[in-house]
């Protein structure tokens, strides 16, 4: 029987928590803008760890930021291993989460749809 909640989902929300207060307080760097790390999935042996983010800001901006944090990993990872007690510290990489930008294009989308639809029939009556 399956355990409720796997170490790996466990050790990931965890980095979530640690990453989003280590990012707003440890990190200087000006090109790292309104950052939230929305999901961390980490490799069964825990070695490697997926960081999606979602930024505020142009695309320059979000490049910027996910680069920047790319190039701070290490930093990161340094003060994940002080912070957590656990053996292995994953290896971190940063992605951009776009399903928050996608979510709203299909919005945007649906709306659009649905007051076609109620355009079109008022003209049929």
């Amino acid at each position: 029987m399956p355990k409720e909640f796997p170490r790996t989902r466990r050790v990931g929300e965890q980095i979530q928590r640690e990453l989003a207060d280590l990012i707003r307080n440890e990190i200087k760097d000006p090109r790292v803008g309104m950052v939230s790390v929305t999901a961390v999935i980490v490799s069964r042996d825990l070695s490697h760890a997926k960081v999606y983010v979602s930024v505020l800001g142009s695309a320059e901006q979000t490049d910027a930021s996910v680069r920047v944090l790319g190039n701070a990993a290490g930093f990161l990872r340094h003060k994940l291993g002080k912070i957590m007690h656990i053996r292995i510290i994953p290896e971190l990489r940063f992605y951009l989460d776009r399903s928050l930008e996608e979510g709203a294009r299909m919005g945007a989308l649906i709306n659009a749809a649905i007051a076609s639809d109620q355009g079109n029939s008022g003209s049929e009556e």
